[in-house]
């Protein structure tokens, strides 16, 4: 129904102004603030037409070389990794057995077009018509003026959003599915709306048009040559650049003063140096997720949470996880509790004489320790004084929308990926799935930058971060999405390790759980659960933002709020209305709690004061591993 593509570049030409060269920056996950491609002046339809055979040309290199990659490399992998064709044939039984349905959005669908038709042509010839359908709050696709003014693009825009709206409208009143069904059907019809946005191409990008007519062209040839630059980083994959290279490990991210003072084949054990005369007795021993490196949470002084951690006068230890390769491949979460937390929990003894020390566990990393908890419980081991929890789920029956990626045959298809690689998942693998959760902000957003305005990116430690990826072991990963994610085991009271069946009621340490509102990977919903699995005593916080800003909020940044209530309702839903709202970071509410669990005032230690000492300099070696 959309109008012929030519329109909207005579339509860009007629209202284009040779000073207008900069086209709009790409959504804020890409924080991209690089220079358009170079213009020229005036504008040169035969350096334009020149530039756009290059392009061609260019592209077609690209393919070829693509193509010869194919005939020399033939795929081995799954045809289907991610199961989209039983995700399709779940929505066509679903369409078969719910015609009226389908009847109806059809019908619904053509009656919203045809009135947004008749708006359209009012505005044409100067009449005034309220949009029919605008973009969600947090929808940044569609921040260029055109997008309003323009009267062809404004048609593009609603259309879209009126055709994606009623595909998930119409999947969401779907009979016959189950709720696993019904999940992923939904997370793939939204992205493939999101794919097809007009966003995406170039002849319905009022930013890529304007970048075309200014710069010649230039624009899309410095894309492509993006484009195979990415291709080479990527050993033959597309990687999508995300951060440019402006970042050193140990020089201008994870900079905090300490020593490794422990290692073994799985971690290395960092010991922080105090910036306070006295301390807390009782150390703090932090063990982050496994899927990421360590450093989100020492990323920059000003909004590093160990250098906060240690001007409050804690005594902080911080596990940095092995990159694992081949060797690994056959360590489970067993491996991970008795080389990982226990071997920690010895070493922070050795280190400090404390048998007990307070512990965090950030994400799955939380899992591990509430896992650790459980069997400790069982074997009356009462090495742990206290348990906090950063954004880290145990119950999984509301575990959002990583929940798609673990039915049997998608499980069957990652092992079959793993053996491949020698019984560990590359981590580009795994960043892949964890940017389809936010495709238009970490893909997309990046694929108009990087490809069509021709733009490089800067750089930016968080997407650096986010870019620095580490493997997963076979059995540990495999373990983890089957027992957690698809069976629930440890939730149920089903899971075992190392002999003992996991029982989280068992635990009675004072327990600190953290969530965020806006939190896509470990909902708030689902981290509330825990409130229920453990017996002792527990207290629940909601900070505001996300699965990262909602954890890393420096109290001076005073941003966002967080919200308390010491009711132990059933559920969320309950929990939520009674909450009392504080404005700024949660990390005050967290330390007030946590002290009181960590004793009196001890002279300040200094890593190696103890019984190890120091064998390097923090951040470590392994962190410094890097992984494809």
């Amino acid at each position: 129904m959309a109008p012929p593509a030519y329109l909207l570049a005579i339509q860009m030409a007629k209202r284009a102004k040779p000073e207008s060269t900069t086209a709009s920056p790409p959504s804020a996950a890409a924080k991209s603030g690089a220079q358009d491609a170079a213009p020229e002046t005036p504008p040169s339809p035969e350096a334009l037409a020149r530039n756009l055979v290059r392009a061609g040309l260019k592209a077609q290199e690209l393919a070829a070389a693509n193509f010869q990659r194919i005939a020399e490399k033939p795929f081995k992998g799954p045809l289907d990794p991610l199961n989209i064709s039983g995700a399709l044939v779940s929505l066509t039984k679903a369409m078969g057995t719910s015609r009226e349905t389908v009847a109806e959005a059809q019908k619904a669908w053509w009656r919203d077009v045809t009135l947004l038709w008749e708006r359209t042509a009012l505005k044409v010839i100067g009449g005034e018509a309220k949009p029919l359908v605008e973009p969600s709050p947090g929808d940044r696709r569609f921040r260029a003026e055109e997008w309003r003014s323009n009267e062809i693009f404004d048609f593009v825009k609603q259309s879209y959003l009126l055709t994606a709206n009623a595909m998930q409208d119409m999947v969401a009143g779907l009979e016959g599915l189950s709720p696993e069904e019904r999940r992923r059907v939904a997370f793939f019809t939204k992205q493939f709306t999101d794919a097809f946005a007009p966003t995406n191409f170039p002849l319905t990008n009022p930013d890529v048009l304007k970048a075309t007519l200014a710069s010649n062209g230039k624009n899309l040839l410095k894309g492509l040559e993006n484009i195979a630059a990415d291709i080479a980083r990527g050993q033959g994959e597309l990687s999508i650049r995300q951060s440019a290279d402006g970042f050193v490990i140990g020089e201008n991210v994870a900079t905090a003063p300490g020593k490794v003072v422990f290692r073994n084949g799985l971690m290395e054990l960092i010991q922080y140096s105090p910036t306070t005369d006295t301390v807390h007795a009782r150390p703090l021993l932090i063990f982050p997720p496994w899927i990421n490196k360590f450093y989100i949470i020492d990323l920059r002084p000003e909004n590093s949470f160990v250098c906060w951690l240690v001007a409050q006068g804690y005594t902080v230890f911080l596990v940095s996880w092995v990159n694992p390769d081949t060797k690994a491949a056959q360590k489970g979460f067993e491996e991970y509790m008795c080389e990982g937390v226990f071997e920690a929990l010895d070493a922070v003894e050795k280190a400090t004489g404390v048998r007990d020390p307070n512990c965090v566990g950030y994400c799955i990393g939380g899992t591990l320790l509430a896992a650790t908890l459980a069997w400790m419980a069982q074997k009356k081991d009462a090495r742990i004084h206290s348990a906090t929890f950063w954004a880290a789920q145990t119950d999984f029956s509301e575990a959002g929308d990583l929940q798609v990626f673990v039915d049997d045959a998608q499980l069957e298809a990652l092992q079959k990926q793993m053996q491949e690689s020698g019984g560990v998942l590359k981590g580009s693998k795994m960043a892949g799935a964890f940017n389809m959760l936010r495709a238009n902000d970490l893909i997309w957003s990046f694929v108009i930058n990087n490809y069509m305005l021709g733009k490089d990116v800067a750089p930016f430690d968080l997407l650096y971060w986010n870019s620095d990826t580490t493997r997963m072991p076979e059995k540990l990963h495999l373990s983890y999405l089957r027992n957690c994610y698809r069976d629930n085991a440890l939730a149920k009271g089903e899971m075992e390790m190392g002999g003992v069946r996991l029982d989280l009621s068992k635990v009675k340490v004072p327990i600190y759980l953290q969530s965020a509102k806006e939190d896509h990977i470990a909902p708030a919903r689902s981290v509330y659960k825990a409130v229920q699995l453990f017996s002792g005593p527990v207290r629940f916080i909601l900070a505001g933002s996300g699965h990262i800003a909602g954890v890393i909020n420096p109290p001076a940044a005073g941003k966002y709020q967080y919200w308390t209530n010491d009711r132990h309702a059933p559920d969320f839903d309950a929990w939520l209305p009674g909450a009392k709202e504080t404005a700024g970071s949660w990390w005050p509410d967290w330390s007030a709690w946590l002290s009181k669990l960590s004793g009196d005032q001890v002279p300040a230690r200094q890593p190696g004061d103890g019984k190890l000492k120091p064998i390097g300099d923090a951040p470590g070696t392994y962190v410094k591993v890097k992984a494809q």
